[in-house]
């Protein structure tokens, strides 16, 4: 559409003048004058940051089922911004809306002046329940989610709290202190079911990457202290060592026993004395 036609044909409102033909383009109409060109060649004030401050509020009816609300707010307000308003009086988030102007779903990013509301105009709300179902599953998915990573922190901090109990048995062990089998498969086995409530969980992405972690740092544990195990001195070992110690530099050798006859194998003929059963 020619831009000289657009302003040659603009409409005569009393006390608003329009920029002039010999201004140039409209964009610089538009910077002259406050004036912009919206889609399908219609005029209308530009907007700035303080227009609200000079537009008039307008009243539409909102009908919703069999119940009628009115709604006083800014001629240059959005279809969302109504939307947002409307969910107070009806109950509905504003997702789940449908608002009907002159039989055509509107958009929420529509404004109600270039839909050509005005005031006392009637608009129709629809409930959209396919946007209600898929809200619905999303807010359960993303409970889900969230319980997901909520077990997993819990069992994170358990397995921290069993992780310092590996490091002082195994600090025990290489200084040579015997730690109690029960205690090694006591932890091992609280391990273990950490692993197992780790398995339990059904995750994605993020969450899955986190109880992924968590499987690895159990896993690695449990071989820990499955080593802990073979290294762990035994009773019979100790005893031994203890026995060493208590005798060492006490008895008197084999060589030395002999040499001061403290061993006497024969008899006073010289020969061997056998027991006799």
């Amino acid at each position: 559409m020619n831009k000289d036609y657009m302003l040659k044909t603009r409409p005569k409102i009393p006390g608003v003048s329009f920029p002039s033909p010999s201004k140039g383009c409209v964009s610089e109409a538009g910077a002259t004058g406050g004036w912009e060109v919206r889609p399908g060649g219609m005029f209308v004030q530009k907007r700035s940051k303080d227009s609200r401050n000079h537009v008039p509020n307008i009243k539409v009816i909102v009908k919703h089922d069999s119940s009628y609300h009115e709604i006083v707010l800014s001629s240059q307000s959005s279809f969302g911004e109504l939307k947002i308003m409307l969910e107070g009086a009806t109950g509905l988030h504003p997702h789940d809306q449908k608002l009907i102007f002159k039989n055509k779903e509107m958009d929420s990013k529509d404004f109600l002046d270039v839909a050509g509301v005005k005031d006392g105009s009637k608009i129709l709300l629809i409930e959209d329940k396919l946007s209600k179902e898929s809200r619905r599953v999303d807010s359960r998915k993303n409970a889900t989610v969230e319980k997901a990573s909520n077990d997993i922190a819990a069992i994170r901090f358990e397995v921290d709290k069993l992780a310092k109990q590996v490091t002082s048995t195994e600090f025990e062990i290489n200084g040579g202190k015997r730690v109690e089998d029960i205690v090694l498969l006591n932890m091992i086995e609280s391990f273990m079911i950490q692993l197992i409530k780790l398995d339990a969980i059904s995750a994605d992405g993020d969450v899955k990457l986190q109880r992924r972690t968590q499987v690895k740092r159990v896993q690695k544990y449990i071989e820990i202290l499955d080593v802990l195990k073979v290294r762990n001195p035994s009773i019979c070992k100790m005893q031994l060592q203890q026995r060493q110690k208590m005798y060492k530099g006490q008895l008197p050798s084999f060589q030395e026993q002999m040499k001061q006859g403290d061993l006497n194998f024969t008899n006073n003929k010289g020969q061997m004395k056998w027991e006799k059963f």
